[in-house]
């Protein structure tokens, strides 16, 4: 009993530590000024222009290693939008409060205590306006990359009425061979079991799928398989989508790696997102699955077919690339060591890059 009773006391503890963060970071960011002593010193809020609740942020989401990072570099390519790198804190955050919800003890003692919902909910907005805002440069559009926050889209649309969200979606068997054979780190997947990673992407993104159902026509689906295979055809949907005007650089991001696109040392997929959109990353888990998985997939990972994938097809039929794709393939194939060098120059790790195939 003593043990449980300091647990909670400790549980107490780290809740009240966080609040106390987020109300200072809603204080900071909310007030006008700020006066320091004797000397006179005002501390204001970075001044962001017209960013607030109202503004029209793009959210990219999904399970991890499922293209959300190309779809954000091809959407930094646009003149009119800026993404950035993963914050990692924004999901964070939206997951803690997640948890408080769902202790109705926990949720009651913090309205009694005067933390109320709406409290909450201007304390996390200002944290991830000043996060979204803060952390790149200014832009028409800001947008934000985090794969989890789909998880809290719902939460999120009610923060941000103006928002849209993008829904990134892959066949979940070359979602979990990637996360597995890229040593992805992923909380609650068991990297030495195709078995129980796909029961969990199966969890993750059915409580994403039902998140995007939730917000309606603010949410939109994209296939990181037919991104990959017709680019302008799904690039012009999704603009549309967004209420942005065409721009062909979307099709060009990998001319822009360095430039208007910044790219994260640690993040896994930097170094694939260098090279021009190609199809070799399609089937890549096919024959690697063990047979016993492959076999009881449709029961493994029910998700698959109620997306759309083949749970049976090995290798599927995705479709046939486009032949802008066709020909971006060939020179990924032709200029293998060049774009291995780019790669390695971006992350600079060499282990962390596939070598190219002679």
């Amino acid at each position: 009993m003593t043990f449980i009773a300091d647990n909670m006391r400790r549980l107490r503890y780290i809740y009240l530590v966080v609040f106390g963060m987020l109300c200072v970071t809603y204080f900071l960011f909310s007030t006008r000024t700020f006066e320091r002593g004797d000397n006179n010193i005002l501390m204001k809020p970075t001044p962001y222009g017209d960013v607030n609740e109202k503004s029209p942020f793009i959210f990219i989401g999904g399970v991890p290693r499922s293209g959300t990072t190309l779809m954000r570099a091809m959407l930094d390519a646009h003149p009119d939008v800026r993404c950035g790198e993963e914050t990692r804190v924004i999901p964070r955050i939206l997951g803690l409060r997640a948890q408080w919800k769902r202790s109705e003890k926990e949720w009651n003692r913090l309205q009694q205590a005067g933390v109320t919902n709406e409290v909450i909910n201007r304390a996390i907005s200002s944290f991830v306006i000043q996060i979204i805002a803060g952390h790149g440069a200014p832009a028409p559009r800001l947008c934000n990359k985090d794969p989890f926050t789909m998880k809290s889209a719902s939460f999120l649309a009610e923060l941000f009425p103006n928002a849209k969200f993008i829904f990134m979606i892959r066949d979940g068997r070359a979602t979990v061979h990637s996360i597995i054979s890229r040593k992805v780190t992923i909380t609650g997947f068991d990297l030495s079991s195709y078995r129980q990673s796909l029961t969990k992407w199966n969890a993750a993104i059915s409580v994403m799928d039902e998140q995007c159902s939730n917000i309606g026509s603010k949410c939109l689906r994209v296939y990181y398989e037919q991104l990959v295979l017709h680019p302008e055809s799904q690039m012009r949907r999704i603009l549309e989508f967004l209420n942005l005007p065409w721009n062909s650089t979307v099709l060009h991001h990998e001319q822009f790696i360095g430039k208007d696109i910044s790219l994260s040392k640690v993040e896994r997929s930097s170094d694939q997102v260098v090279k021009p959109v190609n199809v070799d990353a399609l089937s890549k888990w096919v024959g690697v699955i063990p047979e016993d998985v492959v076999k009881e997939m449709d029961s493994v990972a029910p998700m698959l077919r109620q997306l759309g994938y083949d749970p049976d097809a090995n290798p599927p039929n995705y479709g046939t690339p486009d032949e802008l794709v066709a020909k971006k393939t060939e020179d990924v194939h032709k200029n293998g060591e060049e774009w291995y060098r780019k790669a390695v120059m971006v992350v600079n790790d060499p282990n962390r890059v596939d070598k190219p195939t002679r």
